[in-house]
């Protein structure tokens, strides 16, 4: 049985995952760890690192079991338009409150979708800002702005 690593779909996402956990594991190494009931700021990230390298084997070994293959190709305008969404939103949430950069990213992201219906994404950002309104600002009560100056 010959296998193909390089075009095996859930190989490749394992290998990923491990990749991505490996590297939140490297990084958390920095900080003090801390233990169960008293958590450092290294604690989170190595753990949630080391569950990704769990499930990056787990995926890995069921790649290497089904054989599943790719296909298509890299979609570069939906790489690029989820990246911008991310970068936008970071820009816009100092300069413009919170409202205006969940608007901002949540319709940037849209984009990269193969079927953009603008009532669709206009219902979806607004009762997603509700919720993280609620949450971060109501629950959380973390000092954002929902708008400039507000």
């Amino acid at each position: 049985m010959k296998f193909d690593l390089r075009n095996n779909k859930d190989f490749l996402a394992g290998l990923l995952f491990i990749l991505i956990g490996g590297l939140a594991v490297v990084i958390a190494r920095e900080y003090p760890m801390g233990f169960v009931a008293r958590m450092g700021p290294g604690y989170f990230p190595t753990v949630l690192g080391g569950l990704l390298i769990l499930l990056g084997l787990y995926v890995m070994i069921r790649g290497l079991y089904s054989g599943a293959k790719v296909q298509g190709g890299w979609g570069g305008k939906p790489l690029a338009l989820i990246a911008l969404s991310i970068v936008l939103f970071g820009f816009f949430m100092d300069r413009l409150g919170m409202v205006p950069a969940l608007v901002a990213m949540f319709f940037a992201a849209a984009l990269a979708g193969r079927e953009f219906r603008f009532k669709e994404v206009l219902l979806l950002t607004v009762l997603m800002s509700a919720f993280a309104v609620g949450v971060f600002i109501y629950g959380l009560k973390l000092p954002y702005w929902l708008f400039i100056g507000f």
